[in-house]
Parts: structure tokens; sequence; C-alpha cells
């Protein structure tokens, strides 16, 4: 699938991954797919997307509320919260005892042998963001286009089931609005 991607493509799942690393992530989230094609797309692309609301700083900004308010993700929180324990009252206990923000600064890297040391750390995708670029695939299939550029890669996150990063997206324009301004952008380049 991949050698059917263009360029920019090619770049905005790199670009995923060196933001996966950058937050410290073990998987590439179809948010960090997301901040891929924010940080890589062109400038028509890029300022498609800024007239609605949609930027690289907004979406960092608002993944790391996001992250910040839920450390382990909603379904973590609920289970922690079934069982008696508030990752709230937690947090404040550790910043009372450690410093405000300890729990916000990154990990110390982990040697984990020569061959990381050689050719880095590999990220795995998460299920649902190899499911966004699957259906990235299906859109370019669908607009009976031969490559698989970064508004397919946008058009795929549309569609996914990653509530979290459809959040991300609809805090600064709906789905149904950004869906036309992509398709239209594709329409025009045919």
């Amino acid at each position: 699938m991949f050698e059917r991607f263009t360029d920019s493509a090619r770049s905005a799942v790199v670009a995923a991954q060196a933001e996966a690393r950058r937050l410290h992530a073990d998987r590439i989230t179809t948010a960090h797919v997301l901040l891929g094609v924010l940080v890589t797309a062109d400038e028509r692309l890029r300022t498609s997307l800024a007239d609605v609301g949609l930027t690289i700083d907004g979406a960092r900004t608002d993944l790391a509320a996001m992250n910040r308010d839920h450390p382990l993700g909603p379904d973590d929180a609920a289970a922690l919260e079934a069982i008696g324990i508030d990752l709230d009252a937690v947090r404040a206990r550790v910043e009372d005892a450690f410093g405000e923000g300890v729990l916000d600064r990154p990990a110390p890297k982990e040697r984990r042998g020569r061959f990381s040391d050689l050719f880095g750390d590999h990220i795995p995708f998460e299920r649902n963001a190899k499911k966004t670029l699957e259906l990235a695939l299906r859109e370019a299939i669908a607009h009976r286009d031969r490559s698989i550029g970064s508004e397919h890669i946008m058009l795929g996150l549309l569609r996914s089931d990653d509530t979290a990063t459809r959040s991300l997206i609809e805090a600064h324009v709906p789905r149904n609005r950004l869906r036309q301004i992509l398709t239209a952008r594709l329409d025009a380049a045919a």
C-alpha cells in the first residue's frame, strides 16, 4: 500500500512517528497521524485547514490538554474509578510530594541494546491508525486517484472510529464541512 503514497503522504507518516516519539508514546495513534499531516501539509492544504481553525499548534495544544486531563485515557480512568481510585486525587498527592508538573516530565530514555542504538526505536501503529491508512486507500479508490495523498489521509481520519482524534478535529471544524473542503481539493486536482 505504501508504494501508492505520494511523497507528502509518506512524509506525513514519518512525521506521525516523530510526533509519537516526541510525545514519548509507545504506539502511533490516529492523533499522531493527524499531527503528521498538519506538520507536512503543503502550503495550499495548510492554508485550507488553517482557514477552518485546524493548525499544528492548535492540535498540539488540544492534544496536550486532553492528555493532561486524562493521562491514562478515559477507559483507564473509568476502570480505576470503579475500584475506588481517583486519578485526579492521585495526581494532586504526587504533585504535593514531588512538585507541580512532575508527572508531565518525560521519563529518562531506557537503553534497549545495540540494535536500537543503530536503527532507532521502531514505534508500531495502533489498530485505529492502521485502519485510518486503509481508509485513506479506500478514499483514493473512491475518488479514482492513482496515489494516496495527505487529503486522502485526512479523509481517512474523518472516517476513523477514534473519538479522541475526531474531537480534536471537531473542536475546530465539523467533520462534514472538512470532508467538503478536502473533496473539493481532490476534485479540483483531478
